[in-house]
């Protein structure tokens, strides 16, 4: 038997089924917004690699048949071999910025929150500047390196803002003090490194999918494929903490368990996205705040703000391909352009609230 209520919670129905014993809520909207925003991620990413840098052109038709292995050969070489693995890159890069973002800003309940503004990437940034600068590691990859240096400022952060227990607010604090702490090392190290040093990370730093491939793009899945489905399942007691420690702790959610679990998967996910493409700023902290926008829900969602941030980044990177002719320009810069702004709003936005952020 199935029963549903969708009067009593405009925007949401509810619904109840007795055998099993299984009751829910679904939100209309939100699924709407997922299948837009998953057809919208299609469709920038056929046109990604369909007019992406390089002399062969590919017809917008003829990308769908040539990722199902059908077409002629010249046509199927630059699908597959060529542009496919830049725009993998890009996609599940973006997904998990986008949604990294999400859970710190939920578990902060602080909109300015993100990976990028409380010293993840910093970190990330910190320790393939100094596997160059003094050669750690044997000849580690700057992916390894940038993956190490990621999950340490996520464990760092979390350990510096205990105080018998973890708050948002004092996550952002430490946060933002590790990630200016690591910007400092990163800097003394680059200017100490000979030239052709600096130039090896140049481009890594400033965020970049040149010459990104499968090698990038297979850990990336493999993480996506094993801390989405956590954070899915984390998503119930992930709202409770919107409520306040002490409401969610009375409801029997296991505040500290739960924020350290968040936490340590959100930052397992910029993680691996910040080795495969370096610090591509600004995806996680915009990204959330569209996907919430659009669904018009309390909290950033989570599979929204994952598909938003794969647009965002998909559509950046053909703009670094398009933009000028003669170079291809790192993808970083495009998101850091378009962040800029987004950023300048939310602090006004903010501001004119009265919460300061």
């Amino acid at each position: 038997m199935l029963g549903i209520d969708a009067a009593r919670r405009p925007g949401r129905a509810t619904f109840r089924l007795t055998h099993p014993a299984v009751s829910g809520v679904v939100r209309p909207r939100l699924i709407l917004v997922w299948l837009t925003l998953a057809a919208v991620a299609f469709g920038v990413f056929c046109t990604a690699i369909a007019f992406g840098s390089g002399d062969f052109p590919v017809a917008l038709p003829d990308v769908v048949p040539a990722l199902w292995g059908s077409g002629d050969p010249a046509t199927l070489f630059a699908v597959r071999e060529l542009r496919l693995p830049r725009a993998m890159v890009a996609l599940l890069s973006g997904a998990a910025f986008g949604a990294a973002g999400a859970v710190f800003q939920t578990v902060t309940r602080n909109p300015l929150a993100s990976p990028d503004m409380l010293g993840i990437t910093q970190g990330a940034g910190a320790a393939v500047a100094a596997g160059v600068a003094f050669g750690i590691g044997g000849g580690l990859s700057s992916q390894t390196l940038g993956l190490v240096g990621a999950l340490t400022a996520g464990v760092l952060i979390y350990l510096l803002a205990w105080n018998r227990g973890t708050t948002g607010y004092r996550i952002v604090l430490v946060g933002i003090g590790i990630s200016w702490m690591c910007t400092s090392l990163t800097v003394y190290l680059v200017s100490r490194m000979e030239l052709y040093q600096a130039q090896k990370i140049l481009g890594w730093l400033v965020g970049s999918l040149n010459d990104r491939g499968w090698a990038e793009a297979r850990p990336l899945a493999f993480a996506l494929l094993l801390v989405l489905p956590i954070l899915v399942l984390l998503t119930r007691l992930q709202r409770t903490l919107l409520l306040g420690d002490e409401v969610a702790a009375g409801l029997g959610t296991p505040v500290q368990r739960t924020r350290l679990a968040l936490v340590l998967s959100a930052s397992a996910l910029a993680a691996f996205a910040t080795a495969a493409t370096g610090p591509v700023l600004f995806v996680a902290l915009a990204s959330p705040q569209i996907a919430q926008r659009l669904a018009r829900t309390p909290a950033p969602p989570l599979t929204a703000a994952a598909l938003t941030g794969a647009a965002i980044v998909l559509l950046s990177d053909l703009i670094s391909q398009r933009l000028l002719s003669d170079m291809v320009i790192p993808v970083g810069v495009v998101t850091g352009v378009l962040g800029a702004p987004f950023l300048l709003w939310q602090l006004a936005r903010a501001n004119r609230a009265g919460s300061g952020g």
